[in-house]
């Protein structure tokens, strides 16, 4: 199978797991509480003596610098493929 009929199937199988889940976000929300919770520990570590709105406040801002980074790095990636290798 070439990389791209694997790729295929893999979307199908998500798309038709998706189908089949009643309610989404309790499917994620183990992993969404986790990822929470990281950008919570980071805000701490970085304010150790602030208040509860100050440190959801920094996470809310670590989690969308996190998602920021990963759009940039999502680009990078597209340009870089999208440039004709030199032979």
């Amino acid at each position: 199978m070439t990389p791209e009929e694997r790729s295929l199937r893999a979307r199908l199988a998500a798309h038709v797991s998706w189908a089949a889940t009643p309610d989404p976000a309790s499917r994620t929300a183990k992993a969404r509480a986790a990822a929470d919770s990281k950008f919570e520990r980071e805000a701490r570590e970085m304010h150790p003596d602030a208040s509860d709105e100050h440190i959801a406040r920094v996470a809310k801002h670590l989690r969308s610098a996190h998602f920021s980074r990963m759009a940039l790095k999502a680009a990078a990636r597209r340009r870089n493929s999208a440039t004709p290798k030199a032979a």
